[in-house]
């Protein structure tokens, strides 16, 4: 290698790395979610081992959707994940919701659709838990 090669290989190589580092050291703002507001629910059931009642509120749950202020929903069950004194496995089925705003939420809250299934699927849960979070 030539010492005009040598040099040209160098440069660009301190150049190249001062870049990285430069894109390493530099803050990265993260952007701000258009729904801001997650609304998780937890739902006991009255009949803890029935696959049934869970299913019927599971599908209970899928009517949701089409409520136009929630933005995401997602419903799970109890994963079967590494037993551990912070993870609280007793439930049975959870929704977690995205909105874009308090309004949202609250439209959802009101909206017959919710009243319908809370109507229909009641009976069904001897306790629910309700978590609301805004995005910070």
């Amino acid at each position: 290698m030539t010492n005009s090669s040598r040099r040209k290989f160098i440069a660009g190589s301190v150049s190249l790395a001062a870049g990285a580092a430069a894109s390493v050291a530099a803050p990265v703002t993260p952007a701000k979610s258009k729904t801001p507001l997650v609304h998780h629910v937890f739902f006991w059931l009255k009949n803890p081992g029935s696959v049934a009642d869970r299913d019927r509120i599971i599908e209970g749950l899928k009517t949701l959707r089409k409520i136009e202020a929630i933005k995401e929903l997602r419903i799970g069950v109890v994963a079967s994940t590494e037993k551990r004194d912070v993870v609280d496995n007793s439930w049975a089925v959870s929704e977690l919701m995205f909105f874009e705003d308090l309004a949202g939420q609250a439209t959802y809250q009101d909206h017959p659709i919710h009243q319908k299934f809370i109507k229909d699927c009641s009976h069904l849960w001897d306790k629910v838990i309700v978590y609301d979070a805004m995005d910070v």
